[in-house]
C-alpha cells in the first residue's frame, strides 16, 4: 500500500501559508500565485485552518463581503482534519470523499509536514495501477 509519505517524498516540498490575520484578497493571491486551491492557515507553527478556494466562493463572494476587508480567521475551515504520514492513500481517499474535502495536512509529532490533494492521490492511484498492468503483461508475456 502506498503511504502518504511516499507521496511527500515525490512532490515538490512548499508548504503554502497565511497567518488568520491575513486578508482574504491576500489569500486568493496567493493561491494564484502559487497555482494551488489551498493555503494552510498558521500561526507560528501552530496549524489553525485551512483557507481554500471553496471557503472563499462560498464565504466570501456569496455573503457579499469585501476581500479586502475579511480576515483569513472568517472564512477558514477550522478545525482541520489531517493524516499523519504513514496514513495509506486508500484511507485519505475514504476521508475526502466522506467530507467532501479537496486537501488534507500531514502532520507529524505535532508538526506539519505537507499537504496532499485530491489530485495527489488519484495520481498515485493511477500509477499503482499502471505498474500493476505492466506487471501483470510481463508475467502474461514472460
Amino acid at each position: 500500500m502506498i503511504r502518504v509519505r511516499h507521496l511527500l517524498e515525490s512532490k515538490k516540498s512548499a508548504l503554502y501559508t497565511i497567518g488568520p490575520d491575513a486578508q482574504v484578497l491576500e489569500a486568493v493571491r496567493s493561491m494564484a500565485e502559487h497555482g494551488v486551491g489551498a493555503l494552510l492557515v498558521m500561526s507560528g507553527t501552530t496549524l489553525k485552518g485551512i483557507v481554500s478556494e471553496r471557503d472563499y466562493a462560498r464565504k466570501v463572494v456569496l455573503h457579499g463581503r469585501a476581500s479586502a476587508d475579511t480576515p483569513v480567521a472568517q472564512i477558514m475551515s477550522s478545525p482541520v482534519l489531517t493524516v499523519p504520514p504513514e496514513a495509506t492513500v486508500q484511507h485519505c481517499m475514504v476521508l475526502m470523499t466522506e467530507r467532501r474535502i479537496r486537501h488534507l495536512p500531514v502532520v507529524e509529532d505535532d508538526r506539519v509536514v505537507g499537504i496532499v490533494s485530491i489530485g495527489d492521490l488519484v495520481k498515485s492511484v493511477i500509477e499503482d495501477q499502471q505498474r500493476t498492468i505492466e506487471e501483470l503483461e510481463t508475467y502474461i508475456h514472460g
